[in-house]
């Protein structure tokens, strides 16, 4: 990895630093054969639209052999490419194709765990003398001291919801899975175990040619030695949170230093890892210093987070979060550039998230465009590597209130679901007041659902599968939208729509990248309910851009802060650079008439003094 600091000139800054970056779920993106499913060749044929679009790195979330209990982040074999998306000649073409085109490709590294049908779990499992038993992490149960119950060896709640442990009864041992039972977390202190990861999920593919990896869960591979429970914060339930204990643990940096030296021989590589649970900064900045030689960048949770439920994700109620909790929340993401050597990313959506139209502006038909084109102005003005997840380019909204369970395919939605309902049944509450729950619960799951991004990509209104398919049946519904109103081919071509300005705003960050890409930011009138302000100050103070975003169905009125005066000679006058609305209300002789739209937002660049 480069050693880069805050003053280094622009020619020596890595590659990935001004590059944008496009989340790709195969399973949904582009059907080429016909069987309802996304695959490599459909990838491979949208490359053209991605490069006119203004990408720069491709990001393909995980296309290796799965059963698919987690749509593909339960892995059985690294070196193999799920049968329905193509095959390893396939992916072949994909690297090559984007390589041919001037972009680069990352795949995503899914290293805590393995599936449960991986070759070295059915091995690890089928024996307590196995040579690969010390690959996962198994454990001897615990016993109540009054009934004699076998019991977990700790209170750990899984993040889809029950416990951790799995119990085996052929070898009488719980295995740990901090996510679906079907996904055994790996024994990251075994290195013998660390050594096939590199060799079989790293190396493999670099010599293919990708150009990095999205690192999965990069703060858990480190178990707190004892496994001890973790703190009761919700006496209600039998399972509790637990990342407080497991993320961040004693050995993750001397892992990612490992990792870092298996990176190194091939160049200049890319790696993001997620970072989950980890809201001190300081914690944040020991993985991604320049110095340290860790990670390259982050995906910090402070944004994606806004409007959780404390306990529970789906613990809350549709946009329970008001402006200056996301304003606080994005601040605290760009700040770790601010006077140090580390980056960050800017991102809203991907493949876990719900839409941020949906989310954190107005899906409404009446403002549904303009909230895509104050999000698109929004994201494509932060510091740190942009990364943009498929669908968010054209604005896709959440799922229709109106769908029911039976079209949610992802393992944390049913589970949720199935657990509410289970919890009722065991108690004794009105027919009235569990339809209530349960609304509830459905509710929460249509405004944050992992579900909402994964509904297949809307290329064209040639047919009801919006022209990712040419089956009726597909893999998960059609977006009830998409063949009509929210597509590719509607938007192309139409100054108005939200396509067309997520393509002008990022060929405006390429030209701006020292205040765009790099600027250091910060919030005006942050206690400000409305509107969203703030700056963005290049290196040395030459440019400065200033930005306004109504965040609100009402006219707002804003006032312009004074005009910056970089080298002391006078301020620089504000030239109104962009307006996300298609006929500004200031569209007068006066372009600093401050009365916004609702939903609009506006840049501002500061002009060389004349």
């Amino acid at each position: 990895m480069t050693v880069v600091t805050k003053t280094t000139s622009a020619p020596q800054e890595p590659w990935w630093k001004n590059a944008v970056v496009y989340q790709v779920y195969p399973a949904s993106f582009k059907d080429s054969n016909g069987d309802g499913m996304g695959d490599l060749p459909g990838i491979t044929s949208k490359l053209d639209y991605l490069a006119q679009l203004g990408i720069d790195v491709i990001w393909i979330c995980p296309m290796y052999d799965s059963p698919q209990y987690d749509l593909g982040y339960d892995i059985s074999d690294y070196e193999a490419i799920y049968p329905p998306y193509g095959s390893l000649a396939d992916m072949q073409t994909l690297i090559d194709g984007c390589h041919s085109r001037g972009m680069r490709i990352i795949v995503d590294l899914v290293i805590n765990h393995t599936s449960h049908e991986h070759a070295w779990f059915k091995e690890s499992r089928s024996s307590k003398t196995n040579p690969k038993r010390d690959w996962y992490i198994w454990k001897a149960p615990r016993y109540d001291p009054v009934t004699g119950e076998r019991r977990p060896p700790n209170n750990w709640r899984s993040n889809f919801d029950g416990s951790a442990w799995t119990y085996d009864e052929a070898t009488e041992e719980y295995y740990l899975h901090l996510f679906a039972s079907q996904q055994p977390d790996l024994n990251w202190e075994n290195e013998a175990t660390r050594k096939a990861i590199y060799d079989s999920a790293m190396r493999f593919w670099l010599d293919r040619g990708v150009d990095g990896f999205r690192i999965d869960t990069v703060n858990m591979y480190s178990k707190p030695p004892g496994l001890a429970d973790a703190p009761i914060t919700n006496p209600a339930v039998e399972w509790q949170r637990a990342a407080t204990e497991y993320c961040n643990g004693p050995r993750m940096h001397e892992f990612l230093t490992e990792m870092n030296a298996v990176l190194a021989p091939y160049g200049t590589t890319m790696t993001v890892g997620e970072l989950p649970a980890t809201p001190d900064l300081s914690k944040v900045l020991k993985y991604v210093s320049a110095a340290e030689k860790q990670l390259d960048m982050v995906f910090q949770f402070d944004v994606v987070d806004v409007g959780f439920g404390a306990d529970h994700k789906y613990a809350t109620t549709p946009k329970n979060f008001t402006l200056p909790q996301l304003k606080h929340a994005i601040r605290s993401t760009q700040r770790l550039i601010t006077g140090t050597d580390a980056w960050t990313t800017a991102f809203m959506e991907n493949h876990d998230q719900a839409r941020s139209v949906s989310r954190f502006a107005n899906d409404s038909p009446q403002h549904r465009v303009a909230s895509g084109r104050m999000l698109a102005l929004l994201n494509a003005t932060l510091s740190g590597t942009l990364f943009v997840y498929q669908g968010q380019e054209i604005g896709m909204v959440n799922v229709p209130k109106s769908w029911g369970m039976e079209e949610y395919k992802d393992i944390e939605s049913g589970n949720f679901y199935r657990e509410v309902e289970a919890r009722l049944s065991s108690s004794a509450v009105s027919a009235e007041d569990k339809e209530a729950t349960l609304a509830k619960a459905r509710a929460a799951l249509q405004h944050l659902s992992r579900d909402n991004a994964r509904v297949p990509m809307a290329w064209d209104s040639s047919n009801p599968q919006a022209g990712f398919s040419d089956v009726a049946k597909t893999w998960m519904r059609t977006h009830d939208l998409s063949p009509t109103e929210i597509n590719v081919a509607a938007q192309l071509g139409d100054d108005a729509s939200v396509l067309e300005f997520w393509r002008r705003m990022l060929k405006l960050r390429k030209q701006l990248p020292e205040v765009l890409v790099h600027g250091d930011f910060e919030v005006l009138d942050p206690d400000d309910h409305k509107t969203f302000k703030y700056t963005k100050t290049s290196s040395g103070k030459a440019t400065q851009a200033f930005v306004v975003l109504n965040f609100s169905d009402d006219r707002q009125d804003f006032s312009l802060p004074e005009a910056p005066s970089g080298d002391g000679t006078g301020g620089k006058p504000w030239a109104l650079t962009v307006s996300t609305a298609a006929t500004p209300a200031s569209a007068d002789a006066n372009q600093h008439a401050t009365v916004l739209q609702p939903w609009e937002g506006r840049l501002y660049v500061s002009s060389p003094s004349k």
